[in-house]
């Protein structure tokens, strides 16, 4: 198995949203986009997957050092060795990569997040920031850009945190900021124990209206020469905003015992549409 065959049966393995507005794009940026996709799993999956945390912490230092090594020339991991001609065709910034493995590290050293400005910090660094990367390989004339691919990011992370509220949960982990429970009155308890309460659903439709607020201003900062190359993340918001949506009409509170996904044929529908008609 080739370094580029390695990530393209992670990324489809991962059943995810994104694989599927990775299909329409020319095969050097597919290579480019499904490297830094599996980048993303590999360094999420050691956190989410490892029970013990001091290993987890190593092999994290470890691909510290394999971004190192990518940016010397001579990557170790199938992963890194097909990102590296990307790193060096679309200038990606070393630092960027760290950034992403400080956001998967943050999950080792909080379970909860005191107000939005926390959260959103964890936000920038898992999402933003692969955001920024992957606009650089779509391609941009305008930096404004950069803009929207940092809020297209929070709004993506925002609905991951949504619809997995409940499965976060058994792992311990609640991402909604504490005082924003506070202001709704739900105990972290109701969340932990899976309770659908009348306020929890209060609660996760301000989520969303958030969410929904950060997709409105990304699709405004995105200037019109850039539309084009940018169409791939235009699809991803298509199939999310589409979750988002499923999601509010299921009730919001739902998700704290079902996991709300699209069909894949339907994602395949919104890819179509959205690539051509964006």
């Amino acid at each position: 198995m080739t370094p580029d065959q390695y990530c393209e049966d992670k990324a489809a393995k991962s059943g995810s949203s994104f694989y599927y507005s990775f299909r329409f794009l020319s095969p050097e940026k597919r290579i480019a986009i499904t490297a830094l996709y599996a980048f993303c799993r590999e360094v999420d999956d050691v956190v989410d997957e490892c029970t013990d945390e001091g290993v987890a912490r190593t092999t994290l230092a470890w691909w510290r050092n394999e971004v190192d090594q990518m940016y010397a020339g001579a990557p170790q991991h199938p992963v890194t060795q097909s990102l590296l001609p990307a790193v060096k065709a679309y200038d990606l910034p070393r630092e960027l990569f760290l950034e992403i493995i400080d956001g998967m590290e943050m999950d080792l050293n909080q379970a909860r997040y005191n107000s939005f400005k926390d959260l959103h910090l964890y936000c920038y660094r898992v999402a933003s920031v692969v955001g920024q990367l992957a606009a650089s390989i779509f391609g941009y004339t305008d930096r404004k850009t950069l803009k929207y691919a940092h809020d297209l990011g929070i709004a993506f992370q925002l609905t991951n945190i949504i619809r997995d509220v409940g499965e976060d949960a058994r792992r311990g982990r609640i991402y909604l900021p504490v005082d924003e429970l506070q202001r709704f009155n739900v105990p972290a308890a109701d969340i932990l124990n899976y309770r659908e309460t009348a306020e929890f659903k209060a609660l996760m439709n301000f989520q969303i209206d958030r969410a929904e607020q950060y997709y409105e201003q990304a699709m405004k900062l995105l200037p019109e020469v850039d539309k084009k190359n940018q169409r791939t993340g235009l699809v991803m918001a298509a199939i999310y905003r589409a979750t988002l949506a499923e999601i509010r009409l299921d009730g919001a509170q739902k998700v704290l015992n079902q996991r709300t996904s699209l069909t894949p044929i339907r994602k395949l529908w919104l890819a179509w549409k959205t690539w051509w008609f964006a």
